[in-house]
């Protein structure tokens, strides 16, 4: 199916999906955003703010980007502060993660491909 382009802004578009704006669970009224390949979320979190229990069993990869704040990404039990804009960190399927954001933080994620998860 060919979808019409589509312009956005991604506040608004992910303020129902927890920022996430391109997946499979968008579902059709999404258009060309919905994908069975990719996710990408535009990420807001206060400072504070933290993933309430580790991710385990993903199957997917990931890269997770800092677009401004402070950001503790934890990898396989090993700690990483992306503090400076364009700090990235990346991952792949088997790798158990969790987070807590220091400060105001805007990331950029992006997940392929866009499944289930278990």
């Amino acid at each position: 199916m060919t979808y019409p382009p589509y312009v956005g802004n991604a506040v608004h578009d992910g303020a129902d999906t927890r920022g996430w704006l391109v997946g499979h669970f968008l579902g059709p009224k999404a258009g060309i955003r919905t994908s069975p390949d990719v996710e990408v979320k535009w990420g807001i979190h206060p400072a504070g703010e933290r993933r309430v229990g580790m991710v385990t069993g993903d199957t997917r990869t990931t890269v997770l980007m800092l677009v401004s704040g402070r950001f503790e990404i934890e990898l396989d039990g090993v700690s990483h502060m992306l503090g400076e804009s364009g700090d990235y960190a990346m991952w792949g399927p088997g790798i158990d993660h969790n987070w807590k954001a220091h400060e105001d933080t805007v990331i950029i994620t992006v997940r392929w491909p866009s499944v289930a998860t278990p």
